[in-house]
């Protein structure tokens, strides 16, 4: 009764949370989608008829794309790593591991987005505005993800490499590296899949890519293009996570 008590009242909880927000999201004001039924059907009208007149530029845009994610992910992994491992508390004492824990809530705090927009400051317009953004945004993401590997290890190996009286740093390269090796691998793939995606964002506020074609092209209300974009952006997306997803299944 007790459990079933403490279920109802999560259930309602969220249900009641649900009635209060219909206001702050403007939910009561759906049925414009279907009074502003003509705009849709021009825009809509569009969509369906890409045009490929651009198709080299989107192409080469895309590709652009694909490396700033492809180097903003490889940045956070050189980050991840060392930062994941001094954040693992069965290998690295609690006075590295909570100001380690700080930087990563940090870095995974702030969206890429605002991380862009700071950097286009710095460092002016252009991809090197993105992948540093997606470098330290995923280095945060990451070194989560690699310490929560750590910490679910066998300690067998580590106590193995300990016996033979090697220091902490064979204990790492031999005990732990090899046991979390593939999961890292797999999620350092995961992120690459998601930065192809955020790095198509960021070109929105300047940072390189095919984000600011897709801009220019939407403030031109040039529906036609942007369909032919959108079409480029999902064949690219589909194509790494096929690539990801054989890949993961050889480590895994």
């Amino acid at each position: 009764m007790g459990a079933w008590a403490l279920d109802a009242m999560i259930w309602g909880g969220v249900a009641l949370l649900l009635i209060i927000s219909i206001d702050a999201v403007d939910l009561k004001n759906v049925s414009r989608l279907f009074t502003n039924a003509e705009n849709m059907k021009g825009f809509a009208h569009d969509l369906l008829r890409p045009n490929w007149d651009d198709w080299q530029l989107y192409v080469s845009k895309m590709w652009e794309t694909i490396q700033i994610a492809l180097w903003g992910t490889f940045l956070a992994i050189f980050l991840g790593v060392p930062m994941g491992l001094a954040a693992a508390r069965n290998i690295a004492p609690v006075w590295v591991v909570t100001p380690v824990r700080w930087i990563m809530n940090a870095l995974r705090s702030i969206p890429d987005l605002v991380m862009g927009l700071l950097f286009v400051v710095a460092v002016g317009l252009g991809p090197l505005a993105g992948v540093l953004a997606i470098a330290l945004n995923t280095a945060g993401v990451l070194a989560k993800l690699f310490s929560e590997a750590v910490e679910s290890i066998d300690k067998g190996p580590v106590e193995g490499v300990r016996a033979t009286g090697a220091p902490k740093l064979h204990e790492i390269m031999w005990g732990v590296i090899p046991q979390v090796a593939p999961l890292w691998t797999s999620f350092a793939l995961y992120r690459f899949e998601s930065n192809s995606r955020s790095a198509t964002v960021l070109g929105l506020i300047g940072a390189g890519g095919i984000g600011q074609v897709l801009f220019d092209r939407m403030n031109g209300f040039d529906y036609s293009s942007v369909s032919a974009i959108v079409i480029i952006v999902v064949v690219a997306v589909t194509l790494i996570d096929m690539l990801s997803q054989a890949m993961r299944k050889r480590l895994l």
